[in-house]
């Protein structure tokens, strides 16, 4: 049995505004699952993107603006957002205090073709 203890996981400076935490991935044995969470000062999160797999994108704490392709909704604390694998989508923090989120992926490595750049963004392998 594996137990991960999420306190003692490192964060990172994800992006400007945005620091992310992993939990599980193939980094921890993960076969199947890649999960995270990230902390967005206002106005940051994660800019359009895309992956090969489904994704939930849950609010923890805050208010998030996020979109899937052209339709676009406000999440709160308690809410998630089911993403299609391979649809193009992102989030921001719309609120005024710090956004929390959880992401999950059905994959054990974050694999991500983002709008701002050519490269495919490959994170958490081992």
């Amino acid at each position: 049995m594996r137990i991960i203890d999420r306190e003692r996981q490192a964060s990172e400076l994800w992006r400007p505004g945005v620091r992310t935490r992993m939990h599980v991935s193939a980094l921890t044995g993960s076969a199947q699952l890649c999960v995270f969470e990230q902390w967005c000062d206002p106005g940051r999160g994660a800019p359009t993107h895309l992956h090969a797999v489904e994704e939930v994108l849950s609010v923890l704490e805050g208010e998030a603006e996020m979109w899937i392709g052209e339709e676009q909704g406000r999440l709160t604390a308690g809410q998630s957002l089911l993403v299609p694998a391979g649809r193009k989508h992102g989030f921001r923090n719309c609120g005024e205090g710090i956004l929390h989120v959880q992401a999950t992926l059905a994959a054990p490595i974050f694999e991500a073709s983002f709008d701002d750049t050519s490269e495919l963004s490959r994170r958490w392998v081992p």
